[in-house]
C-alpha cells in the first residue's frame, strides 16, 4: 500500500526544487539566448552557487547510494570513490581549468575539436555521449528503486516523474537552473542523511561500531592491489573529461576562480561522502533478521544496492525516513539535469553546428539543444525503465572516457604541437580495442584476453588493463602524429595523401574550433572596466600560414588590456587587406 505521507512529502520537495529552477531561469537575461548564456550562464555564477554546483559535479544519487554500499559490501578502504573524485576535481583545477577557462570555450569537446577537426571531434562525442546519457538513467532508476522501497511508490511512475520535473527546469533556465537547484539540493542531502543517522545509530538491532563482530574498514589482498590502483586512478584522471565538471569550470567568472572553485568542491566532496560512509557502517552493524526487513538473509546483491533506502526504510521512524527520501530524491535529479543539459550542450554545439550547420545562428543552436534537453531525457527515462544493466553499460562508458578521452584532452590543452588527426583517430581505436577486451562482467561480456592474474573464481581482471589502454593511448597518439608529420613533412608521402587536412594538406578556408566566426561561433566576453579578454583564442582574426592554426602572437592573454588587444587586432586586419590586394 503506497504510503501517502510519503508520497505528499515527495511532491512537496519537487514543487520546491521546481519553483526554484524556474526561478533560477528567471535571471537569464532578457532576450539574450546566447550560447554562453544558457549554456554557460553567461559566465556569471557567483562565487557562493559556484561552490555548491561544483560539489554537486560528482554528488549525487549514485555516489550517496555507492558510498554506502561499497561500506557495507567491501569495507572503507574500498571505499575509493570519494577520494578519488575529490582528486579528480584538485588535479582538474590545477592542469585543465585554468587553461580551459582562459581560451574561452564552451563545451570540453571544443579544443578536441579545435585540434583534431569537427569530424574526430564527433567521434570523441560519442564516449562523452554515452557516458551523461547511462549516468542519468542509471541514477534515475536508482531513485525508482528507492521510491518503491520506502514508500512502495511504483518505480515507473517514480521514475518518470522525476525525469519530466528535472527536464522541465532545465529546459526553461539552462544551466542557470540547474545551478542554483544544486544549491538547494545538496542542502537537502545533507540535512536529510545527518538526520537519519542518530536515529539508525541508536536502534536497538544495530552493535556498536566498535564491535569485533563488525568490519566495516575492510582490508585490500596482496592479490587485489593492482587491481585497486587501476581503478583509483580510473576514478581520479578518468573523473576529469566530464562535461559535466567543464560545464562548471567554463562558467566561471574568471580562470583563477574556476581553480579555487575545483579546490573546494574537492573538500565539499569528502564532507558530503561522512552521512553516506556512516549510514553504510551502520548498515554493516545491523542484525537484518531481527528488524521488519522480509527479503532473503543473507543480503543478496541487489538488496545491498538499496543499502541506504533499507537504513531509512527499516532503522528510523516515518517522519524522519521522509527526510532521508527527500535527500535521495534530491542527489538524483542534482545528477539527472546536470548529465541531460551536458549532453544537450555538446550535442548542440559540438555535433550539430560544427559538423553539420557551421552557419547556424545562435537561436538555433538553442533550439536545437532545447529539442536534444528533452530527447535525451525521454532516452535516459526510457533506460532506466527497460535496461537492467543499465550501471554496466555507464561502467563501460566511464572506463572508455578514462582511456579514449583523458589521454586526448591532456595532449590538446597542454602539448597540441605533438598530435594530429591520424594519432587520435589510432589512439581512440587502440584505447577501445583494449579497453573491450578485457570484458565487462556488469554487462555479461565475456573477455577475450584473459590478462595475468585473471580471477576465475569472481571473472574479473586483476590487471590494470584499463590503465594499460590509457598509456597505450597516450603512446600511440604522440607516436602515429609524430610518425605523420616527419612522413608528410620529408616528402615520403605526398601532400595529397593527407586526407585529414591537418599537417601539409592544409586548405586556405579550413576554419578552427577557436577562430572568430561571421556569426560569432565563439563570443568573445569584453568585461567592462576588468580590462580582461575572455575567450581569447576566440577573438583573433587569421591565421598562422603554417599550420591554419591563431597567430600565438596575437593570443590575449588576462594581463593585456583590452586596448592593446584591439590595436593587435587591427593591425593583422590591415596587414590581411594588404595581403589580399596583392
Amino acid at each position: 500500500m503506497i504510503n501517502i505521507a510519503g508520497v505528499i512529502s515527495i511532491i512537496l520537495f519537487y514543487i520546491l526544487i521546481l519553483g526554484v529552477g524556474i526561478w533560477a531561469g528567471r535571471k537569464k537575461e532578457s532576450g539574450n539566448d546566447s550560447e554562453e548564456e544558457v549554456m554557460l550562464a553567461g559566465r556569471n555564477i557567483g562565487l557562493f552557487v559556484g561552490i555548491f554546483t561544483m560539489t554537486a559535479t560528482w554528488v549525487g544519487g549514485g555516489y550517496i547510494n555507492g558510498t554506502a554500499e561499497a561500506i557495507f559490501r567491501y569495507g572503507l578502504v574500498w571505499c575509493q570513490a570519494p577520494f578519488g573524485y575529490s582528486l579528480s576535481l584538485v588535479f582538474g583545477g590545477i592542469f585543465f581549468a585554468n587553461k580551459m577557462r582562459q581560451q574561452g570555450y564552451i563545451t570540453m569537446l571544443d579544443p578536441l575539436q579545435d585540434s583534431f577537426g569537427s569530424r574526430m571531434g564527433g567521434l570523441l562525442f560519442l564516449p562523452a555521449l554515452c557516458g551523461e546519457v547511462f549516468w542519468a538513467a542509471g541514477i534515475l532508476a536508482a531513485l525508482g528503486a528507492t521510491l518503491s522501497v520506502i514508500i512502495d511508490m511504483d518505480h515507473r511512475t517514480s521514475v518518470i516523474f522525476s525525469s519530466c520535473i528535472a527536464v522541465f527546469y532545465t529546459l526553461f533556465g539552462g544551466l542557470y537552473s540547474v545551478a542554483y537547484t544544486d544549491v538547494i539540493q545538496l542542502f537537502c542531502i545533507f540535512i536529510g542523511l545527518w538526520m537519519c543517522i542518530p536515529f539508525a545509530w541508536m536502534n536497538e538491532h544495530v552493535k556498536p561500531l566498535s564491535s569485533m563482530d563488525v568490519d566495516w574498514i575492510g582490508s585490500v589482498d596482496s592479490k587485489e592491489l593492482w587491481y585497486y590502483i587501476d581503478y583509483g586512478l580510473l576514478l581520479v584522471f578518468g573523473g576529469i573529461p566530464w562535461q559535466v565538471y567543464f560545464q562548471r569550470v567554463l562558467s566561471s567568472k574568471s580562470a583563477g576562480r574556476a581553480q579555487i572553485l575545483s579546490y573546494v568542491a574537492a573538500f565539499g566532496c569528502i564532507l558530503m561522502a561522512i552521512p553516506p560512509v556512516l549510514i553504510g557502517a551502520i548498515a554493516k552493524s545491523t542484525n537484518w533478521n531481527e528488524t521488519q526487513y522480509k527479503g532473503p538473509w543473507p543480503l543478496t546483491v541487489e538488496e545491498t544496492s538499496m543499502i541506504l533506502p533499507m537504513v531509512l526504510q527499516y532503522l528510523t521512524p516515518d517522519f524522519v525516513s521522509f527526510f532521508g527520501l527527500g535527500a535521495v530524491s534530491a542527489a538524483v535529479m542534482s545528477s539527472a539535469d546536470s548529465s541531460v543539459l551536458s549532453a544537450s550542450s555538446m550535442f548542440a554545439r559540438n555535433v550539430y553546428k560544427l559538423i553539420f550547420r557551421q552557419r547556424a545562428s545562435e537561436m538555433e543552436i538553442i533550439w536545437v539543444m532545447r529539442v536534444s534537453i528533452l530527447v535525451v531525457g525521454v532516452l535516459a527515462t526510457i533506460m532506466a525503465l527497460t535496461i537492467p544493466s543499465i550501471y554496466g553499460l555507464w561502467s563501460m562508458c566511464s572506463d572508455l572516457v578514462y582511456v579514449i578521452l583523458f589521454p586526448q584532452l591532456l595532449m590538446v590543452v597542454h602539448f597540441k604541437d605533438y598530435c594530429n588527426t591520424y594519432g587520435s583517430l589510432a589512439a581512440y581505436i587502440i584505447a577501445f580495442v583494449v579497453r573491450i577486451s578485457g570484458g565487462e562482467p556488469l554487462m555479461g561480456l565475456d573477455p577475450f584476453i584473459y590478462y595475468p592474474g585473471f580471477d576465475y573464481e569472481e571473472q574479473r581482471q586483476l590487471f590494470p588493463f584499463r590503465t594499460m589502454a590509457m598509456i597505450f593511448s597516450l603512446v600511440t597518439l604522440i607516436t602515429v602524429s609524430y610518425g605523420t608529420k616527419i612522413l608528410f613533412e620529408s616528402g615520403t608521402l605526398a601532400p595529397g595523401y593527407d586526407i585529414f587536412n591537418c599537417v601539409v594538406n592544409i586548405p586556405e578556408d579550413i576554419q578552427r574550433v577557436s577562430e572568430l566566426q561571421e556569426d560569432g561561433e565563439q563570443m568573445s566576453v569584453m568585461a567592462a572596466g576588468m580590462n580582461k579578454m575572455y575567450g581569447a583564442a576566440n577573438t583573433m582574426v587569421g591565421k598562422d600560414e603554417r599550420n591554419g592554426r591563431i597567430n600565438p602572437a596575437l593570443e590575449a592573454d588576462d594581463d593585456i588590456p583590452a586596448g592593446e588587444v584591439k590595436k593587435l587586432q587591427q593591425g593583422l586586419a590591415e596587414k590581411n587587406d594588404i595581403q589580399t590586394s596583392f
